[in-house]
């Protein structure tokens, strides 16, 4: 059985995409090996939105989440103004479809963006002020069955896959 996929936000492994051009590079013993081995499936669910780099910093409204998003009961918008749902919809359907082409159960994404946060997300007031809730991308991904990690639950990600590669080397002793 081949290794595991692991869909992981660009910016983690020291890509350039986010909103104000730079990267989010986290040093973990686990990518680089995960990156040698081929597992890492990367996206920037905005930049395979369309959208550029740098861009206006965007917030999902009114202290909202990303399953509100989903349900069409809150929206993104960026600092202009700028109502840019459809754009995050249409980025997390696209890293939907990446995870599901390569049966990624579980995600590493960059915690507090409108996109792929996934325990803290700013509250639509850019003041800087964070909330609990979770971005679009890791909503929709949630709602499909992938564990989402953020980039300081690496650990976690490890202990799980761990675990499951232990399961399946015990099932075939027995």
């Amino acid at each position: 059985m081949s290794a595991p996929k692991i869909l992981i936000s660009a910016c983690l492994l020291g890509r350039p995409v986010r909103y104000n051009g730079s990267a989010k590079t986290v040093q973990h013993p686990a990518l680089a090996v995960w990156q040698q081995a081929g597992q890492l499936v990367i996206i920037c669910p905005e930049v395979a939105a369309g959208f550029s780099t740098p861009r206006p910093p965007a917030e999902i409204t009114h202290g909202q989440s990303g399953p509100d998003v989903l349900a069409h009961t809150a929206r993104v918008q960026d600092t202009t103004g700028a109502d840019v749902t459809a754009q995050f919809l249409t980025g997390a359907r696209a890293a939907l479809t990446l995870a599901q082409d390569h049966n990624c159960q579980f995600a590493i994404l960059t915690d507090a963006s409108p996109s792929c946060g996934s325990s803290h997300i700013y509250d639509g007031s850019f003041k800087g002020k964070k909330h609990p809730g979770i971005g679009v991308t890791t909503a929709l991904l949630r709602a499909h069955g992938v564990q989402v990690f953020s980039e300081t639950e690496i650990d976690q990600c490890v202990h799980l896959l761990n675990q499951r590669k232990q399961k399946r080397f015990s099932s075939r002793e027995k």
